[in-house]
């Protein structure tokens, strides 16, 4: 009796966790703090040598929208060489950039990430480059929580800013992007626990 105790309270204890982390990814993606800042820095997505993928679009979009509000002065684009293409992610982004009218010279670009920790770790050396301190950091909203985890571990003064206009929209998209990060925020806070 006892042992099954033990048992169903550790399965309780770890089901609470889970939802606890649900709970706390979802609120965070609502947090918008937007404010005046050096740079916004548009993470990462797919993109390909014809252009930026829908989802990467719309990251790029708000940071344009945030960019022409005047709250910042650069626009950081991210992404590394993707397998089969010849630019770089961020070659794409700041192709797209252009066309929406920003000026070449408030484009800058990180080109060496393959994941999002190193988009933020290499935007920050970017910045420190260009005598930049202050940042705002645009992903999709589900995204955003384990994003500024990196961003704070990177030494960043950094402000969320998640997209409005997500293409992960309904349920079905929802569920797996929900996972995945949930997947990934809770590997990352065990992560610093013992580094």
């Amino acid at each position: 009796m006892k042992k099954r105790t033990i048992i169903a309270s550790v399965i309780f204890l770890f089901l609470f966790y889970i939802l606890e982390n649900i709970i706390s990814i979802c609120a965070y993606s609502i947090r918008d703090e937007r404010c005046e800042a050096d740079v916004v820095i548009v993470l990462g997505a797919a993109a390909y040598d014809r252009g930026v993928s829908p989802v990467y679009r719309e990251r790029l979009n708000h940071g344009i929208c945030l960019y022409q509000q005047g709250l910042v002065k650069k626009i950081i684009v991210t992404g590394g060489v993707a397998k089969g293409n010849k630019h770089s992610d961020a070659y794409s982004a700041k192709e797209y950039v252009l066309s929406q009218g920003v000026p070449k010279e408030d484009i800058l670009m990180e080109e060496a990430s393959v994941i999002t920790q190193e988009n933020l770790e290499n935007s920050k050396a970017l910045m420190e480059k260009n005598g930049y301190q202050t940042a705002i950091v645009v992903s999709d909203p589900l995204h955003m929580k384990r994003a500024m985890l990196l961003a704070e571990d990177a030494g960043m003064k950094a402000y969320s800013s998640p997209t409005p206009t997500t293409m992960y929209r309904s349920l079905k998209t929802k569920l797996p992007f929900l996972t995945r990060e949930l997947f990934y925020c809770v590997g990352y806070k065990w992560y610093r626990i013992f580094h």
